[in-house]
């Protein structure tokens, strides 16, 4: 041993070349996939300079969310609040009341710029406001991935391996075009990326120049930033002067079980039905002809909503009813208004493997035809209140421990 490091000092001392430690063995399988993709790389554009380079030594990150991996369950749904929190946590006051003041001061801040996205795109400012806010406290607190890794992964691993390759594809060809440097672009473990946080896909479709340098860039440029999030609404057919949802109170025979977006009435019907508006704020005529779904995140327990077609836009940018909810009422608080007029009840929510199950359940009684994803959404919240009001229990449309129990059981 003493000789064996006499020879490697010597050798230094010589200007000998040192060999270096072995390196770790490359995925053998990721190494496959990214060769798998340099077709379609190309065909989109993709030089195989940029294509060697952004993909050389790149890895999957097996500590991302929403991955399926073998003798593993699939992870993800843990790591996505929207749909693990109960909503007083997730729609938190002080969290809101924060971001509604610093709203309200970029409000007049970027006063002109806003003024000129709402009249081209018809999106509320305070809307496209809330967006930033939730997304990236604004600006404040860019995401910390790797893009192209994320992609990559998701694609290779993930549940939704069709999309993300069309992803993974599209990544490269912005880091091709120079839209965006690898280290810029930065991105959510689900591959969002930007102060408003957009796929590629997403950049692609509607990114916006709005500061007019010829370039669109969602990761630097405010006007650019907040003109694409605005696009991305009226793309996805937000309609202006529509409010995203009406609070109101339910009367005592409210059905919980019709809290699906299939079931749309003219606002006037609801307020027949003896739904009342909070505030005793009377609708316009144009406001009472407008269709709405009933929205109870927690059944029966905690606020209601009337919900618009733009609430459903809004869900297009995140599908989860939470997410619309923060988003809506962050837009109405920076706007002026007050907090929600009915408290939200719930102190637990069911773990996403216990949603499943219920979700198993309800699909093995005939109440549920959705996907099995963990989430307690709309659909799987009526189709409990469905076989609660069959079995002669008290309806509440609220996944719990006990209404899991007493499913498991139910034949």
């Amino acid at each position: 041993m003493r000789a064996f490091v006499l020879l490697f000092l010597l050798a230094l001392s010589a200007g000998a070349p040192v060999l270096p430690a072995p390196a770790r063995a490359a995925d053998a399988g990721f190494v496959r996939f990214l060769e798998s993709i340099w077709p379609e790389a190309r065909d989109a554009g993709v030089s195989r300079g940029t294509f060697d380079r952004e993909t050389r030594g790149l890895e999957p990150d097996y500590g991302l969310p929403d991955l399926v991996l073998p003798d593993r369950p699939p992870t993800g749904a843990p790591s996505q609040p929207e749909f693990v929190r109960v909503p007083a946590d997730y729609v938190k006051e002080s969290t809101i009341a924060g971001l509604a003041s610093r709203g309200r001061r970029l409000l007049g801040e970027h006063r002109s710029t806003l003024d000129r996205i709402e009249a081209r795109f018809g999106v509320p400012a305070t809307m496209v406001l809330a967006i930033w806010g939730r997304e990236t406290d604004y600006g404040r607190t860019p995401e910390r991935h790797d893009g192209l890794r994320v992609v990559a992964t998701q694609a290779f691993v993930g549940r939704r391996k069709a999309q993300y390759r069309t992803e993974f594809v599209l990544a490269l060809k912005l880091l091709d075009d120079g839209v965006v440097t690898r280290k810029d672009f930065r991105a959510s473990w689900a591959g969002a990326t930007g102060l408003t946080q957009f796929l590629p896909s997403e950049y692609r479709a509607h990114g916006v120049d709005f500061d007019g340098d010829g370039r669109v860039d969602i990761w630097r440029s405010v006007p650019d930033a907040l003109a694409s999030a605005a696009k991305q609404l009226a793309d996805k057919g937000w309609r202006p002067g529509v409010r995203w949802a009406h609070e109101v109170r339910p009367p005592a025979s409210a059905d919980c079980t019709v809290g699906v977006p299939d079931v749309r009435e003219p606002i006037s019907a609801w307020l027949d039905a003896g739904f009342a508006p909070v505030g005793g704020r009377a609708l316009s005529p144009d406001e009472r002809a407008e269709p709405a779904s009933l929205l109870q995140p927690e059944g029966i327990h905690g606020p209601s909503f009337l919900t618009t077609a733009n609430y459903f836009v809004v869900k297009e940018y995140n599908f989860s009813d939470l997410y619309v909810l923060f988003v809506g009422h962050l837009s109405d608080r920076i706007a002026g208004g007050g907090g929600f007029a009915t408290p939200w009840a719930a102190s637990t929510q069911l773990k996403t493997t216990s949603v499943e199950a219920m979700q198993h359940h309800l699909t093995r009684l005939g109440f549920y035809r959705d996907k099995i994803d963990g989430k307690a959404g709309m659909l799987t919240r009526a189709a409990l209140g469905a076989w609660q009001k069959s079995a002669g229990v008290p309806v509440d449309c609220w996944p719990s421990e006990a209404a899991l129990r007493a499913l498991a059981v139910a034949k």
